[in-house]
């Protein structure tokens, strides 16, 4: 295997598109149609990446498994009629598209891991065209879920990359979890979902606060 080989696994939500509204939005709505009470914004924050079962249960923890179906339903049709809307919207954070560019021109290979589904990704693939910087792409219904490493070994895994040749880039306590059980080098960034603090806690490498100095991190980055 090359030593020349550098993999950037990507989160999404909250690292490389801004969907911090409309997912809590959304969320409020399904519980909302399940006759549940909804959370609050700071609740919701946590769960974003979770396999949605998980996420669901560890909102709803008094629950029962029909509650928790429907409420995953609920939220599931609610994103439906979302991404109806003409005004909806999840932009990319300013500097992702230029940092995803950079990689590409330097040579790296590119993976993603995320808690979208794979319906989730293709509808972000319609309103970004970002699909061609991303070699192999692992959402939540490919295994387990985040905290676990299943989504990180595969993309290095169908990539042909060790761990010291990757790194695992995200702005949840989740994502950094997931690439530390990996054994990868791990990119915490802070105006997502998660704190710089929580990321911190977790055992993020790097805590960044913008896409200049991740920008300069991934340029100075050798495989250990």
């Amino acid at each position: 295997m090359s030593d020349s080989l550098k993999l950037a696994i990507w989160d999404v939500d909250g690292t490389l598109v801004d969907s911090r509204q409309s997912i809590h939005e959304i969320m409020v709505e399904a519980f909302r149609l399940s006759a549940l009470t909804p959370p609050d914004y700071e609740d919701t924050r946590k769960i974003v990446g979770l396999s949605l079962h998980q996420a669901c249960g560890q909102l709803a923890p008094g629950a029962n498994a029909d509650e928790i179906e429907k409420l995953v339903q609920d939220y599931r049709d609610s994103w439906v009629r979302a991404r109806a809307r003409p005004d909806f919207s999840q932009p990319l954070y300013d500097g992702a598209l230029e940092t995803l560019e950079m990689l590409r021109e330097e040579g790296w290979l590119i993976a993603m891991a995320t808690g979208k589904t794979h319906k989730g990704i293709a509808s972000l693939f319609e309103a970004h065209d970002i699909k061609h910087f991303f070699d192999t792409i692992w959402c939540a219904d490919d295994g387990p879920g985040k905290p676990h490493p299943h989504m990180v070994e595969q993309a290095m895994g169908a990539l042909g990359c060790a761990p010291h040749e990757s790194l695992m880039i995200g702005d949840a306590v989740h994502d950094i979890s997931m690439g530390r059980a990996a054994g990868v080098y791990t990119h915490g960034v802070s105006w997502g979902f998660g704190a710089a603090h929580e990321l911190e806690d977790v055992g993020a490498h790097e805590i960044h606060h913008d896409f200049d100095t991740l920008r300069k991190s991934l340029l100075a980055f050798e495989p250990f």
